[in-house]
């Protein structure tokens, strides 16, 4: 950025001739673009760099490419993962295999036909006892061991009834809760795979290429530097005491030598400048300081070959208002 307000001296002939020259107040500008760093969420490597210095590209154009063994690592991580939690669920869904189902109907069936035995001798012991042949021990003995056999048939009906139901309802949700963390975590590592081609956010020209093929880079710094030469402004860098009758909207008249034209601009923002670099003193006991400001402006139609540093330079006391 340049600083302006300089004057700039008369013509030598006509100093040489004697004649009087009132200097003209000429303030100087630099235009600006859009700029864009395109950088990498993850680290990698530059395994290629698909565009040139001074390319025009698309948004969404390929730029760049990184190669990161690390992350393909863990993408293979979260599919082994992936693939292990649905045979869990697949697993629960399923319920019990037709072996298991079958074992379990056969254990309920011996179980009932030692029940019904049981019911039996119990009934008969019952009869003997009302008929005072047997003690009543014994008619206590059969009926204890019939409510045993009742119970352990009641017991493998249950496992039976378990094995064809499968999985209780809980277990399933949980399994399947299980499988979607695991794809979460493989659809987070294909997103950083995803980072590794890098695009163009907007259209624009290649100012720059900040890294070369083999070259590693961080995450965050910018491999490839993106102008939008659609976007333009010129920044004048002016003290406080030159703003007076300046605001945000008027017109200006610049010369821009680069072009061998005359453009006009429009005044778009006026913000002051950081005190530890413009603040100035305007008296010999420092009593009185002076801000710089930048002040911004946009051609008012589109201009042709208007480009990143060029000069604009606007008579200060005749700009348009």
């Amino acid at each position: 950025m340049k600083s302006i307000g300089r004057l700039l001296p008369c013509g030598l002939a006509l100093a040489l001739a004697g004649a009087g020259c009132a200097r003209p107040d000429l303030v100087q500008g630099e235009v600006e673009a859009a700029q864009v760093d395109v950088s990498a969420k993850v680290p990698g490597r530059v395994a290629e760099v698909l565009v040139e210095v001074g390319q025009r590209v698309e948004k969404g154009a390929p730029l760049a490419r990184l190669s990161s063994v690390e992350i393909h690592a863990k993408l293979d991580q979260a599919t082994a993962v992936r693939a292990a939690a649905r045979a869990q669920s697949a697993k629960a869904d399923g319920g019990a295999r037709p072996e298991e189902v079958r074992a379990a109907w056969s254990q309920w069936q011996r179980a009932e036909a030692a029940a019904e035995l049981a019911a039996s001798t119990r009934d008969r012991l019952e009869r003997l006892h009302r008929d005072g042949v047997v003690p009543a021990q014994r008619r206590d003995e059969a009926e204890a061991n019939w409510k045993a056999a009742r119970a352990a048939a009641d017991a493998a009906r249950a496992v039976h009834e378990m094995a064809v139901a499968g999985a209780r309802r809980e277990d399933r949700d949980a399994a399947a809760a299980v499988v979607r963390q695991a794809q979460g975590a493989v659809t987070e590592v294909e997103s950083y795979l995803g980072e590794t081609l890098l695009t163009a956010p907007r259209a624009g020209e290649v100012a720059a290429r900040n890294l070369e093929p083999g070259e590693m880079a961080a995450a965050g710094y910018p491999v490839v530097t993106l102008v939008d030469l659609s976007d333009v402004w010129v920044v004048f860098n002016l003290r406080e005491d030159r703003l007076a009758g300046l605001a945000v909207g008027d017109a200006l008249q610049a010369r821009f030598p680069a072009l061998g034209r005359n453009l006009e601009l429009r005044v778009s923002a006026i913000a002051p400048q950081g005190d530890f670099a413009t603040w100035r003193s305007t008296s010999a006991s420092g009593g009185f300081d002076l801000k710089t400001f930048e002040v911004r402006a946009r051609p008012t139609v589109p201009a042709a070959g208007l480009r990143p540093g060029m000069s604009a330079i606007v008579e200060w006391a005749q700009r348009a208002r």
